[in-house]
């Protein structure tokens, strides 16, 4: 298959400038899922496991049928785009889905996560796939093994934080209870976090404008929502913790 140059070129820009704009709306509002869902809404709620299953698969569904179908340059970046970010989509579409105890989320919203996931999963895996060429010792670049660090590191982060949040109520519970454990003794969201370090640290491997840009926009869709959750807490919990930030340890 021929690199289409234009299509990642506009599709990376796209994910630069849709991250941003998605920034300063979130800095006036919510986006409506998980704890911020109107409960009086009328519209169509999906469970909060179908939601999670039905808007993660394409990103882990596009690579794999493009890996399978199609003829992919020789060379280290298939393995690098299959080892991580699939990897990740794995967990998220086929493990975390399924254990998630999260709310219902919009139908909207769900539709709206498919399409982005659907762009976001051609764009890594034809860029992978079809463009890019490593030299034959990029595996030795400093570039790739810190990146390799930091997604790993990431993703042990973000899901130890999943497994701190599913077990902070016991069954039958609904009340929100504070966070303690793992990264959550510094930050708000120490799941956020994760995966902010997990998606820096696959563009720093792979360093690439789809992956920054895949990082950027990731910075700025779950970054303010780490901050709203800060937020909440400090305002409904009076002991919560004053030391613990947003999102960056000892930072913001």
């Amino acid at each position: 298959m021929l690199c289409q140059e234009n299509t990642i070129h506009y599709c990376s820009w796209t994910f630069v400038v849709g991250g941003v704009l998605y920034l300063l709306r979130q800095m006036t509002t919510h986006t409506p899922y998980g704890r911020y869902v109107d409960k009086k809404s009328s519209g169509i709620m999906v469970p909060a496991k179908a939601g999670w299953f039905i808007q993660e698969l394409p990103s882990f569904l596009v690579p794999v049928l493009l890996f399978l179908t199609t003829e992919s340059l020789p060379g280290i970046g298939r393995h690098l785009l299959l080892w991580t970010f699939c990897l990740h989509y794995f967990q998220r579409t086929f493990v975390y889905s399924l254990l998630t105890k999260g709310r219902p989320s919009p139908l909207l919203i769900v539709v709206s996560a498919v399409i982005f996931c659907s762009m976001n999963g051609f764009l890594q895996g034809h860029y992978m796939l079809h463009c890019t060429q490593y030299h034959s010792e990029w595996h030795r670049d400093t570039r790739f093994i810190t990146g390799l660090l930091m997604f790993f590191t990431g993703m042990a982060i973000n899901i130890h934080s999943d497994y701190i949040l599913r077990n902070l109520r016991k069954p039958g519970e609904v009340s929100y209870k504070i966070p303690r454990g793992g990264m959550f003794d510094l930050v708000s969201g120490a799941n956020f976090f994760g995966e902010i370090v997990e998606w820096c640290g696959y563009a720093v491997a792979s360093w690439s404008l789809p992956a920054f840009s895949f990082a950027l926009f990731t910075i700025c869709s779950i970054g303010p929502r780490a901050y709203h959750h800060h937020r909440y807490y400090l305002e409904k919990f009076k002991d919560y913790p004053k030391s613990r930030k947003a999102v960056i340890p000892f930072l913001l």
